[in-house]
């Protein structure tokens, strides 16, 4: 082929050879443009998360194994409910556990709180904090007079017993239960808002609990506040500091155990409140006249003659108390213009206690058993009752326009 030559040569110097320039070149093969390699994604990861926290992490940032961990942590209500059923059926099955408290209970609800403590990290407790001061002020406030106002109300509409006045009022009186970030999470929350309400209101039951727990249920029985609250602090707070400092002066270690917290912290938590269940089945037996019933009788029958009895007042009045926790809860939160996701986590927060902390606080200051009743009954129909509002509202748009 036949090719186009140009040449140029200055007049000042002695003629160069010509260079041809062709007119037509053969094509070079193309290229594909790739992204260079980044050699640290998850650092980009956590930096769009603190640019925007609803930015999705992506799935293989956890192993599978992770993954089942925490899966298998989410079946807490599934957890609570068999070994309520198990504490009916076979009582005996949780005497190891019984005959060693209030000890082993005070251990366990620390283990609780060491692995809550594990997880947490102060800087992102306090940056989480100035992103949502005012709705996070407004959940605690709503935690700690919401529900110890139902306590009370409800206790006094039902008339009952002294013991189980005191246990229902203690247990409105308790902070928000770690079961709630699990809920707030299914249901489409808000769920660092969850996260720091419940880290707010654990670290203020020190004060808090002991302190509304002496005034609305001190006229039922002498309600040693200093007590309490001491014993608050050494089953809650301590641990979670512990675990704190752990996690910023043992990072390599406590990474390692990380993945298993929750999951050991659910199973810990279940079997509190399902061996304190089975300590009070015997009263709750004898005060039903489950005994004198006959076995000929159908279950229909026998269950309206359980729910005749105490124990049917217990279950009452803990449905009331957590109903009117998550009710009043969104409603006052919708009243003060939150956003959907923000009413929700305000709604399941206000609504789920700590009843761990309530089933420790009343075996150790409480004479009577019974006082344990209500927090122990709580652990299972609490996680029934979130876990089915969670789901609810999972097929629910909260986007809030």
């Amino acid at each position: 082929m036949m090719s186009l030559s140009v040449c140029l040569s200055p007049f000042t110097s002695l003629p160069q050879p010509s260079r041809k320039i062709p007119l037509f070149s053969p094509l070079k093969p193309a290229t594909i443009w790739r992204p260079a390699k980044v050699s640290n994604p998850l650092s980009i990861t956590s930096l769009c998360k603190k640019i925007n926290p609803d930015y999705p992490v992506p799935a293989s940032a956890k192993p599978k194994w992770e993954d089942m961990l925490s899966a298998a942590a989410s079946l807490y209500p599934l957890y609570v409910t068999v070994g309520g059923i198990v504490a009916c059926l076979r009582p005996s099955t949780f005497s190891w556990f019984v005959q060693r408290g209030p000890a082993s209970y005070s251990l366990s609800l620390g283990f609780i709180m060491l692995a809550m403590g594990l997880t947490l990290e102060l800087r992102d407790f306090f940056n989480l904090f100035l992103q949502r001061p005012l709705a996070i002020l407004f959940g605690c406030v709503a935690q700690y007079t919401i529900m110890p106002a139902l306590g009370f109300v409800v206790s006094k509409c039902l008339g009952l017993s002294p013991s189980l006045s005191v246990g229902l009022i203690l247990l409105a009186c308790c902070p928000a239960g770690t079961a709630s970030n699990v809920v707030t999470l299914i249901a489409q929350g808000d769920v660092p808002l969850s996260i720091v309400m419940t880290i707010c209101t654990t670290l203020g039951a020190v004060l808090l609990t002991p302190a509304l727990t002496k005034i609305l249920a001190g006229t039922h029985v002498p309600v040693d506040a200093v007590k309490l609250s001491i014993s608050t602090m050494k089953v809650v707070v301590v641990p979670i500091l512990l675990g704190s400092y752990l996690q910023s002066t043992f990072p390599a270690a406590v990474k390692v155990l990380t993945p298993f917290a929750p999951l050991l912290a659910v199973l810990c938590s279940s079997l509190l409140a399902c061996s304190v269940f089975s300590e009070n089945v015997v009263r709750l037996r004898s005060s039903m006249s489950v005994a004198s019933l006959s076995p000929e009788m159908s279950p229909l029958v026998r269950a309206q003659a359980i729910l005749s009895g105490e124990m049917g007042v217990v279950v009452l009045s803990v449905l009331l108390l957590h109903l009117g926790g998550f009710f009043v809860g969104y409603l006052s939160a919708a009243v003060s213009g939150f956003k959907e996701r923000q009413r929700r986590a305000i709604s399941i927060e206000v609504g789920m206690q700590n009843s761990s902390l309530g089933v420790v606080l009343a075996t150790a200051h409480f004479a009577s058993p019974m006082v344990a009743l209500p927090p122990a009954m709580s652990a299972v129909i609490m996680n029934i009752m979130g876990s089915s509002l969670g789901f609810f509202w999972r097929y629910i748009d909260p986007s809030n326009p």
